[in-house]
């Protein structure tokens, strides 16, 4: 949406984005390579800590049962920056037009002074308008989009992680360590849910039992 809306609707915008301190470096090289194609920097709206520091202060990891994280690390903090905006201020909606209407949208969380559009809906795209476009652009999304340290994420990435950036897996044995939760759920699964009796599974070769979600890009939950 940011793309098309510099090409084909230019003026001075501000393109923000939600920042944990917890991204893959390959989100933050894609937010890098768009500023480049944008012409303009991408401002992070965030707490006033990363996710670890979060959850320092709240003594919890965040899990399928308490998804506190994206509530105080995204959803508040937007709130507070749309607040500081002038009045009338257009507020631009990447939603595309197969999606359907979410209930934030009704309740209008972002405040009654912010203006809403939702080009993509406007434009008629759906998903497919979406990819061909970024193809078109030369743009690839990055296989995660979500922290490393998602409580959602599947097993296949939890090993990806182990076996990609160890140094961002073994930070997350240390917080469960020092906090004695885990992020995973316990039988949930065949597999530990601690993440350091996970690295010695991943260490020894079990393989891993094929899922038809494998080759999804980001996990369901933050694909929704």
């Amino acid at each position: 949406m940011a793309l098309w809306l510099a090409k084909n609707e230019p003026r001075e915008y501000e393109f923000i984005c939600n920042k944990t301190g917890n991204e893959l470096p390959a989100m933050l090289a894609h937010w890098a390579r768009l500023e480049q194609l944008l012409g303009a920097p991408i401002r992070p709206v965030r707490y006033h800590t990363d996710l670890l520091g979060a959850i320092e202060e709240t003594r919890m990891l965040p899990n399928f049962r308490a998804r506190w994280c994206t509530r105080i690390l995204k959803i508040e903090p937007t709130i507070e920056y749309f607040a500081s905006l002038p009045r009338g201020s257009v507020l631009y909606v990447g939603l595309r037009a197969d999606e359907p209407e979410r209930e934030r949208e009704r309740e209008g969380i972002f405040g009654e002074d912010i203006q809403v559009r939702f080009p993509l809906r406007e434009l008629g795209w759906k998903e497919r308008d979406v990819w061909a476009f970024l193809a078109n652009q030369g743009v690839e999304i990055p296989k995660r989009t979500d922290c490393a340290l998602c409580p959602y994420q599947r097993l296949k990435q939890w090993r990806d992680l182990y076996l990609e950036h160890p140094e961002m897996y073994w930070e997350g044995v240390a917080v469960e360590l020092q906090h004695g939760h885990t992020f995973r759920s316990a039988g949930r699964d065949t597999w530990p849910a601690s993440l350091a009796e996970l690295a010695q599974e991943f260490a020894r070769g079990r393989p891993l039992r094929k899922s038809k979600l494998d080759d999804a890009d980001t996990c369901r939950v933050c694909s929704l």
